[in-house]
């Protein structure tokens, strides 16, 4: 999205409005936040475009013999195909007409506006408050540490160890600190408001559409899908730029070994950054039965998870400088631009 010398001034102090914003003010109520409402028309869809799983399940013996279940299952992709650009569509317009009604404004009044709309797109204080909400619970009850965790992933966590606990809150630490704050940023510090919005409606789509299966009583196996590739391609670049952040953050590291761990996850995205923390601590994370990252590592301890916040901390603080940086670099390269009338000589 090109945008003129002014706004992007306007965007880099709205960037600095919204991480403060969400430092010191946190999340707007539910009524008035833009993801509630997009994960209201998620679900009001998915019900409506992911079948039954009785559905499913009585009619697959009598119609794979001529072909019918799989008309059926495009049928039902399409579905989810149509429904998830609907709804993107919408979201990327009603963005985009609100970053373009803003820039109208004065300067001041369009940074405080538009870093009012950013920051609900972007959520580091309750990400790193539900972390550190676990380890509470932990230091309280084993069973009080399950039931917060399971505020923050949908992994079923009764059986679940105290270490196991842990490392399953710190795998949702790096894993969301891409999902929910950098690559939030940096789409906007690539495509403004509408970049940073169309990012959070894929990353919500697939939160609640991208299961392999079936879920709540429902196939997702190809509604699905769709929404599951497109957080795939959106997050890809987003998930290694947070491993990069969370290695330089530590200090460094070997790429040979991180790419080793990230490849060890099914997501093609979310082993990069919890690889990266795995490195960074020198702890062992994963998912029983699943796969383990950095085997060699200790287990996690209570420390590990201040350690692990202090370092997100720190790689947030290094995406800021390059969004600024990359949105002044835009800004800088249209001042060197020349006009029109310099071609004349």
């Amino acid at each position: 999205m090109m945008l003129g010398d002014v706004g992007l001034t306007v965007m880099a102090s709205a960037l600095l409005l919204a991480l403060a914003i969400d430092r010191w003010l946190g999340e707007p109520p539910v009524r008035w936040h833009p993801v509630v409402w997009i994960g209201n028309y998620l679900g009001w869809a998915g019900q409506r475009m992911a079948p039954l799983y009785r559905a499913i399940a009585s009619g697959q013996a009598g119609s794979l013999a001529d072909g019918s279940a799989e008309a059926r299952d495009l049928a039902v992709f399409f579905r989810g195909v149509l429904a998830w650009s609907a709804g993107g569509a919408v979201v990327l317009v009603i963005a985009a007409g609100l970053q373009s009604l803003l820039l109208q404004l004065p300067d001041w009044f369009a940074a405080v506006l538009l870093g009012l709309l950013l920051k609900p797109l972007l959520a580091w204080a309750m990400l790193k408050s539900e972390v550190q909400a676990v380890e509470a619970s932990l230091s309280i009850s084993l069973e009080q540490g399950r039931e917060r965790l399971s505020w923050l992933c949908s992994r079923d966590t009764s059986q679940l160890s105290e270490s196991q606990v842990r490392e399953t809150a710190l795998e949702s630490l790096a894993e969301n600190l891409n999902d929910s704050v950098i690559a939030p940023l940096f789409w906007f510090a690539m495509a403004g408001l509408p970049g940073a919005a169309l990012y959070r409606f894929a990353n919500t789509a697939d939160a609640m559409w991208g299961y392999r299966g079936v879920r709540a009583g429902r196939n997702w196996e190809w509604a699905g899908k769709w929404a599951a590739h497109a957080d795939d391609l959106l997050s890809w670049l987003p998930a290694r730029l947070t491993a990069l952040l969370l290695a330089l953050a530590a200090g460094g590291m070997s790429p040979l070994r991180l790419r080793c761990e990230a490849i060890r996850t099914p997501s093609p995205n979310g082993g990069w950054p919890m690889g990266a923390m795995a490195l960074a601590l020198g702890i062992r994370l994963g998912k029983p039965g699943v796969y383990t990252l950095n085997a060699a590592g200790r287990p996690p301890v209570t420390h590990d998870t201040q350690r692990a916040c202090a370092l997100a901390g720190r790689a947030l603080g290094l995406m800021v400088l390059g969004a600024l940086f990359l949105i002044l670099t835009q800004l800088r390269c249209i001042s060197l631009w020349p006009t029109s009338g310099a071609w004349h000589g």
